[in-house]
């Protein structure tokens, strides 16, 4: 792609996302959506590969019908009550017609069935700006609209996608589709505390951020895109395959890395608010996650590939990606958790 096609299209995510982020007006927020959609979809298909162009259309058409349902319930929350702002939304209707209609866009269950198909078509790093960047101004308008929701709306949100995005990525190969269901279930603990506890779930997004850049970032350093291929993995970077391994375990919540801290405090936190049923849900869909994270430590630290010669000649290539981000995301992945006091009070 020309470079200055791409820093045009890199500058409108950004242009979108603040603009949406900076507007208190549906009719604003509507328009940042819109242009964040339309900057990433020549991205998405920029390699003009039959799956790419699949993948492109499944989400145009998905978050089109997403923006189209935010008009129409901005439309008639204005109608009713006289204003357009967001923190305005008494209308139960159009407000939980919005929070479906950002569900859907950022791929909460059980209107997740774009994200893994889309995300199985794409290259490794739009795959990653899909999962992070483009999760910021939906979540960014779900927090600012939550004061007027129906609790058991996004408690039925969370408990499904935590469910869903661990049960199903417990039988899949492709390495994307299960991060796909890993972005699923982590979107789930945002948004089960999003209405008690709005900082726990900014918590959340920004470890999230972190381990989901480091796994997307190893993973297009080993070239890996299924399961099997991550026993070569060992031969290419030895070192780098076992703190992928961590960063694994991080995604999945196991101490002492980071991924603990937000899962701990969200439990914690629920318990508080009188719902131990809740919270014991959570944790038990937690561990269909862990299932499908310890299988793809497996496969990388304590399998080898069957054809010696394959397996061993991988680190003779040097590669020529850049990998000073790739260090920052691992480092804080994997040694964040001491510091939560400090975030916490960051983060209040």
């Amino acid at each position: 792609m020309n470079p200055y096609v791409l820093m045009i299209l890199l500058s409108s995510l950004g242009l979108g996302t603040t603009l949406t982020f900076a507007s208190s007006h549906w009719l604003l927020a509507w328009m940042g959506l819109e242009i964040n959609t339309l900057a990433i979809i020549p991205l998405m298909a920029q390699h003009h590969h039959p799956r790419a162009v699949e993948a492109t259309t499944k989400y145009f058409l998905t978050q089109a019908t997403a923006a189209a349902m935010i008009l129409f319930a901005g439309t008639t929350n204005a109608w009713i009550t006289g204003t357009w702002n967001m923190t305005n939304m008494l209308d139960p209707l159009a407000n939980a017609l919005i929070i479906t209609a950002l569900a859907l866009k950022i791929g909460l269950a059980p209107m997740h069935l774009w994200m893994p198909e889309v995300l199985q078509g794409l290259d490794l790093t739009t795959g990653l700006i899909l999962s992070t960047w483009q999760k910021l101004a939906p979540l960014a308008l779900i927090i600012q609209t939550t004061q007027n929701v129906n609790p058991t709306l996004l408690t039925m949100l969370g408990l499904s996608s935590t469910i869903i995005g661990g049960w199903g990525g417990m039988n899949q190969t492709q390495l994307r589709k299960i991060l796909a269901y890993s972005s699923i279930a982590h979107m789930g603990w945002m948004i089960i505390i999003l209405q008690y506890a709005p900082h726990l779930t900014l918590l959340a997004l920004l470890t999230y951020i972190f381990m989901t850049s480091a796994a997307f970032l190893t993973l297009k350093l080993f070239a890996s895109t299924k399961v099997n291929a991550l026993a070569t993995a060992w031969s290419k970077n030895p070192a780098l395959s076992a703190t992928a391994a961590l960063v694994l375990l991080s995604l999945a919540g196991l101490p002492p890395l980071t991924g603990f801290m937000p899962k701990w405090l969200i439990l914690q936190e629920l318990t508080k608010q009188d719902l131990p049923i809740i919270a014991t849900i959570m944790a038990l869909a937690a561990l269909l996650s862990l299932y499908f994270y310890l299988r793809l430590c497996y496969a990388m630290t304590l399998t080898i590939s069957p054809n010696t010669i394959s397996s061993t000649t991988p680190w003779r290539v040097n590669t020529t990606q850049t990998s000073m981000l790739l260090t920052l995301m691992i480092v804080s992945t994997l040694g964040l958790l001491p510091l939560t006091p400090s975030i916490l009070t960051l983060t209040t």
